[in-house]
């Protein structure tokens, strides 16, 4: 089994927006470890608290980057303002004259997530939408924009859109789950536009990631009564991955010269691990969250400890769809 892509994207110009922890930085370091030239965003320059004890800057994510063997170059953006992207793009463009891969993953709306969470709607505030879906779906969109413009000029690129189940079912309620449904669509809806010019556009789904604010919540709920499926889910911690396994993928995407035939399409991270042969930093393969073998111990937490036996059997999307629409849980 591969732990990276042997340097497989060396030369490669690529962009994680949103870099300074959690899913971002994993991606960063996983771009790194097959040799490419990682641009990483984010507010925080140098090290910045944002609560719970939950710090990060661009300058630590850079550290790591450099470590796994990738030129980092860190660029302090603002995605909520539009000029600050344009001049990213612009200074990515003068300094390299050109770029092979935009992940989409800045999101501002985790500590937004974490207030309302076992809120409904009506209780929060209507600004809960914004904290969502502005830098995130919104910033998403524009950043693809100069992306496309770079990339439609070469005839080659790649576009990878961070979504989540939530797209599909309820997770962490109604800004969260429009937001990630329309990452979707608009992910396909490029791939269409996008693939007269050989470059492809794809969303990419982790599974239970355990960033820092996710391992976090993971904490609090286990010193809670809560037993809705969701928390229990989450409070076991099984099957959870590391970031790092979806920046491994990604760079196995980035280096895939067949990676045409998945454009338009949702890909999910576990499942892509599998085909590539990579693993986590553990040396664990998580499995797919619609895998019978997350699905039943989700389902009866006691059979987690015979997970290894029950198969690893996708479920057909019809039939997870008919889950979905039939309960408020994955």
């Amino acid at each position: 089994m591969r732990t990276n892509n042997m340097k497989q994207s060396e030369g490669k110009v690529t962009l994680v927006t949103g870099a300074t922890r959690g899913i971002g930085k994993g991606i960063a370091i996983g771009l790194a470890e097959a040799g490419a030239t990682v641009y990483i965003t984010g507010r925080s320059l140098e090290e910045s608290q944002v609560g719970n004890g939950i710090s990060g800057s661009l300058k630590e994510t850079a550290t790591a980057v450099e470590s796994a063997g990738g030129i980092c170059i860190p660029v302090q953006v603002d995605h909520s303002d539009d000029e600050q992207v344009r001049l990213l793009f612009e200074r990515i463009q003068d300094e390299q004259g050109h770029l092979d891969l935009l992940v989409n993953n800045v999101y501002s709306g985790v500590q937004a997530l974490k207030d309302a969470y076992a809120k409904p709607f009506w209780d929060g505030e209507p600004k809960m939408w914004d904290a969502c879906n502005n830098v995130g779906l919104r910033s998403h969109y524009v950043a693809s924009v100069y992306a496309a413009r770079m990339m439609t000029q070469r005839q080659q690129g790649l576009i990878c859109t961070i979504s989540s189940w939530g797209g599909m079912s309820y997770i962490f309620g109604v800004p969260y789950g429009a937001g990630k449904a329309a990452c979707d669509r608009a992910s396909a809806d490029m791939a269409v536009e996008l693939k007269p010019y050989n470059v492809a556009s794809l969303s990419i789904w982790p599974g239970i990631v355990g960033t820092e604010h996710i391992s976090q919540l993971a904490t609090e709920m286990g010193e809670s009564d809560a037993t809705d499926q969701r928390s229990l889910s989450i409070k076991s911690r099984y099957n959870w991955e590391t970031p790092l396994l979806t920046g491994r993928v990604i760079a196995a995407l980035a280096a895939d010269p067949t990676v045409m035939k998945r454009t338009g399409r949702v890909q999910i991270v576990a499942e892509l691990a599998q085909h590539y042969g990579l693993v986590d930093s553990n040396g664990d393969r998580p499995v797919s969250l619609r895998s019978l073998r997350f699905l039943l111990p989700s389902a009866l937490p006691a059979l987690t400890r015979y997970a290894g036996l029950i198969p690893n059997i996708k479920v057909p999307w019809s039939l997870l769809l008919l889950k979905a629409l039939s309960s408020p849980q994955i």
